[in-house]
């Protein structure tokens, strides 16, 4: 089979690395790329929004499926264009890319169908957004109804600053368009986890969990990013835990989407809160996580091209007992450059010797590219995600890290705490076990 993956990050190489391992891709493209990518895949110097360009290409080369990595394709619809053009694509339609790309439609989708998940208002006024924060205090969380690359939901400590964001937000100064509608709903307090699931417009399989970083610095602290880093899987995942996600927010939106006529076919990313132990859903969204996808390709044992297929061709049903999950813990450390998650760095050199690392770490490139000396350079905010196994999470966080210190980046930097909730777990349940 010929595949093209569209994309450009570190999920994307670390799907890239998964797919060329499968006995039936005969060529494997990727557009844009990064210079890890180009390892493992032909570079198609197309953007990843680029619908019609992205098209025709399937269309010239005879690609037998397309795998849509980033979200924004999707909201573009792509797997639409494709489907018409008569190319299988692993995406869901345009229509379908609303639980992401709307925090409205998917607050009121979970609402229509008794979905978990935080009260919440809709506006596109200021003055009834004012009044609603008024109503109901500090903390709140304010989040705009577009895509805002990851940096659209803001947590206000005090009402004051919740109107004052709310303003801006609604005025279009804060995040253009994807600002003009917000939504605005209830703080909850509890720990956090990514659940993930493939759907096939009726079939739903489960997959696993991860937890990620989101702030700048050790200790959650700093600005928010991207994504620091994350493992898989999360310290607190159990068998009853998935079960509970999977029947009470997982299949229902999969139902619900189908009633609505816009079946989901593609990847379910729930962020989860515990709330009490119970799960409560905080968003979706319609593509695997960056970096949490890293940490699951390296636990991954299967096929992945015929699960994705599969997925495409609507028969998830026949692949359910295929996929395997490594019982060893992975992690991974994302190095960014100097000063992401603001103004960063650009164009320095990393060197970086992929014959110091074993079999039990991979790291994924994000933003990375070769210039014209053909030397490995930083080309974007999060440029490397260094991802290792272990029995344990610190001893993968150990062997992370360990390969962190072997690259030479002076560029860039990383947190060095990684899965520490997860340590800390382990830690007071070796206590435990220790007093008994």
């Amino acid at each position: 089979m010929k595949v093209l993956l569209v994309g450009s990050g570190g999920r994307e190489h670390a799907l890239a690395w998964q797919l060329a391992q499968s006995e039936r891709c005969s060529a494997l493209y990727c557009a844009p790329g990064n210079a890890g990518i180009a390892e493992c895949a032909d570079i198609v110097p197309i953007n990843a929004e680029d619908v019609d360009a992205l098209v025709g290409f399937a269309t010239d080369k005879a690609v037998d499926l397309v795998v849509v990595g980033p979200e924004a394709p999707l909201v573009l619809g792509l797997a639409d264009r494709l489907k018409d053009a008569g190319i299988k694509v692993f995406g869901c339609s345009k229509a379908a890319a609303q639980l992401e790309g709307s925090k409205g439609f998917m607050k009121d989708l979970c609402a229509k169908y008794d979905i978990p998940t935080a009260a919440y208002g809709r506006f596109t006024d200021a003055e009834r957004a004012v009044a609603f924060i008024k109503e109901h205090g500090a903390p709140i969380v304010l989040k705009t109804d577009g895509l805002a690359a990851g940096k659209g939901v803001i947590i206000a400590q005090s009402v004051e600053e919740a109107c004052e964001t709310a303003q801006e937000m609604l005025s279009g100064a804060a995040f253009g368009d994807a600002g003009t509608e917000i939504v605005i709903e209830e703080f909850l307090d509890g720990e956090e986890l990514s659940f993930f699931a493939l759907a096939d417009g009726q079939s739903v399989l489960p997959l696993t969990s991860a937890q990620d970083h989101k702030r700048a610095g050790d200790g959650d602290t700093g600005p928010n990013t991207g994504g620091m880093g994350a493992y898989s899987p999360a310290h607190m995942m159990t068998e009853e835990l998935g079960r509970k996600i999977n029947e009470r927010i997982i299949e229902p939106t999969i139902r619900g989407m189908a009633a609505e006529g816009c079946p989901f076919t593609g990847v379910l990313f729930a962020g989860i809160m515990l709330m009490d132990g119970e799960p409560v859903l905080l968003e979706f969204n319609v593509r695997f996580g960056d970096p949490e996808c890293q940490p699951l390709m390296m636990r991954f044992s299967g096929d992945l091209l015929e699960v994705l297929l599969a997925g495409a061709e609507g028969r998830l049903d026949e692949v359910k007992g295929r996929i395997h999950w490594r019982r060893d813990t992975a992690l991974c450390v994302v190095m960014a450059a100097n000063g992401y998650p603001g103004a960063y760095e650009k164009h320095s050199v990393i060197m970086l010797d992929h014959a110091e690392f074993g079999h039990e770490v991979k790291v994924f490139h994000a933003g990375t590219v070769r210039d014209e000396q053909n030397q490995l350079v930083s080309a974007g905010g999060r440029v490397l995600g260094v991802t290792a196994l272990g029995a344990a999470v610190s001893q993968a966080q150990a062997n992370a890290y360990e390969a962190v210190d072997k690259i030479t980046w002076p560029g860039g930097f990383c947190r060095r705490d990684i899965g520490w909730r997860a340590i800390e777990a382990e830690e007071n349940n070796d206590k435990a076990s220790m007093s008994c």
